[in-house]
């Protein structure tokens, strides 16, 4: 199963972002598609932070427009949130001693534990802070 990162996320819903119209392009496709896709639910959170965000955008996006937003996608028949599970610490954990990342790249950790926990194969984003996470293969399909 193929995962999708916030900053992805970001592009596809704000249209002046530079890569706005192939991030756009990729979620439809990823949306309509019959293969399984995945977006990791605390990813959904922090899209929502991002582009309501006014000190980042000179009109951010409502709220009301960002949760139509992620129920639009939220509707591909082929989506799967990834949720973090009971036994979730323990398994980020692991992957904080696997890395050993600290700071701003402890968000990146729970993105990769969270996908490792649910079997995702690859982890589409532009951030190339995710090589730190052996275990999980990521790949910037905007390039």
């Amino acid at each position: 199963m193929i995962a999708v990162d916030t900053n992805i996320l970001v592009y596809a819903h704000r249209p002046e972002c530079r890569l706005h119209e192939v991030s756009k392009c990729l979620i439809e496709r990823l949306a309509a598609g019959p293969h399984l896709w995945a977006i990791p639910q605390h990813c959904l959170i922090e899209f929502s932070g991002v582009v309501t965000n006014p000190r980042i955008w000179s009109q951010p996006t409502t709220n009301a427009l960002c949760m139509l937003q992620v129920e639009a996608w939220r509707a591909s028949p082929s989506l799967t949130v990834l949720e973090e599970g009971s036994d979730f610490l323990s398994a980020f954990a692991d992957v904080l001693q696997i890395s050993n990342v600290r700071g701003g790249g402890v968000h990146d950790a729970r993105t990769a534990a969270c996908c490792r926990q649910h079997g995702v194969s690859e982890l589409l984003t532009c951030d190339r802070d995710f090589s730190r996470f052996p275990f999980l293969r990521c790949r910037n399909p905007l390039l």
